[in-house]
């Protein structure tokens, strides 16, 4: 089958250029706060459930229901369901929210499994430093365990950016909201949509190729290589 683009005004997306960009910046703004979130909440609970008790028992529940039930429903039930219990909150601090705690059992996943990566020798040399375990972990496992947890890190927060198409559901200008809103009006699916792809692959391939970079950068320095 044959495309005539002969029928593709492109000129609708040079009308709506504006509003575009002022929704891709909403988008990353949700991105970046709802990573920040994530990546507290990550350290936090990863690791916690590096050790065998019963806190760590308890927080596995929080990464395996938020790992186990769609995006979607966590964000409805956030935003809808707890209103309906009398915690209301905006759009914006729900989509925050609800990215945050589902981005953050990803999060604490790979920051465990940096945390284990590194030899036990770190662990009795701080030890024989006199280092308890908070120390230890803040100043000398840590540290090393992000140089790990850096690509997976960026590739998480990538994959968040893209997420944040769902949060359009929730009434917030971002760029999935604002391409529908102009849909509506136009009935120009083709260029709005093929714009808005186009527009999170290159914000996402960005974030991509800096992943790499600073692999590059971390590998270099001897970062990722020196953990144990």
């Amino acid at each position: 089958m044959a495309i005539d683009m002969d029928t593709v005004q492109w000129r609708v997306i040079a009308d709506w250029a504006p509003e575009l960009l002022r929704a891709a910046g909403v988008t990353l703004q949700i991105t970046v706060l709802s990573f920040l979130c994530a990546l507290t909440i990550g350290i936090v609970v990863g690791t916690l459930r590096s050790r065998r008790t019963w806190v760590a028992r308890l927080l596995g529940l929080y990464v395996e229901l938020f790992r186990g039930t769609p995006l979607l429903v966590q964000l409805f039930f956030i935003y809808y369901g707890l209103a309906q219990l009398g915690l209301v909150m905006p759009a914006f601090t729900a989509a925050v929210v609800g990215l945050g705690l589902n981005g953050g059992a990803y999060v604490s996943e790979i920051v465990r499994g940096a945390l284990s990566a590194i030899g036990r020798g770190q662990y009795d040399a701080a030890h024989s430093l006199g280092f308890g375990w908070v120390g230890t972990i803040t100043w000398i496992v840590m540290p090393q365990a992000l140089r790990i947890a850096t690509p997976p890190l960026v590739n998480s927060f990538a994959s968040m950016l893209k997420d944040t198409s769902l949060v359009s559901l929730l009434a917030i200008t971002e760029m999935m909201n604002i391409a529908n809103q102009i849909y509506s009006r136009t009935f120009r699916a083709f260029e709005i949509f093929a714009v808005v792809a186009l527009m999170y692959f290159v914000m996402t391939y960005g974030f991509s190729v800096a992943s790499r970079a600073l692999e590059r950068r971390l590998a270099g320095a001897g970062g990722l290589g020196k953990a144990r």
